[in-house]
């Protein structure tokens, strides 16, 4: 594991989380499919980009443990973000529970993806 990394996916994952907290609302919508469906087609090239921006400085080789490193305290946090989601979401309807869920594993798997496939010269 790469703590560097580790850290920084701590901080994406505490500040996403306190977006959300403050104005989740405005993402997630009950029975919006078109708006779920645009938000997975947003975030899972981003997550990859990010992966890729923040491994930049890694060897090759250790892109897809950096990328795992990034997503690691969002698969460790986000499980109990789901299952106490009303109160760690008070703001969100309980209905877009699930999505938040599958939005989340969506991310990671951006994450992973993006650190797969590294670009550039060999570091």
């Amino acid at each position: 594991m790469n703590i560097r990394l580790f850290v920084s996916g701590l901080v994406i994952w505490l500040a996403a989380t306190l977006v959300l907290r403050a104005a989740g609302q405005r993402v997630l919508h009950p029975g919006d499919a078109a708006g779920t469906l645009v938000l997975f087609l947003v975030s899972f090239p981003l997550m990859a980009w990010v992966v890729r921006r923040l491994c930049r400085t890694l060897p090759r080789d250790q892109w897809l443990k950096g990328a795992v490193s990034l997503a690691m305290p969002s698969l460790l946090l986000d499980p109990f973000s789901s299952a106490f989601f009303p109160t760690v979401f008070p703001n969100m309807s309980p209905a877009v529970a699930g999505v938040f869920g599958g939005w989340i594993l969506w991310c990671c798997a951006g994450a992973i993806v993006g650190g797969l496939f590294p670009q550039g010269k060999q570091v």
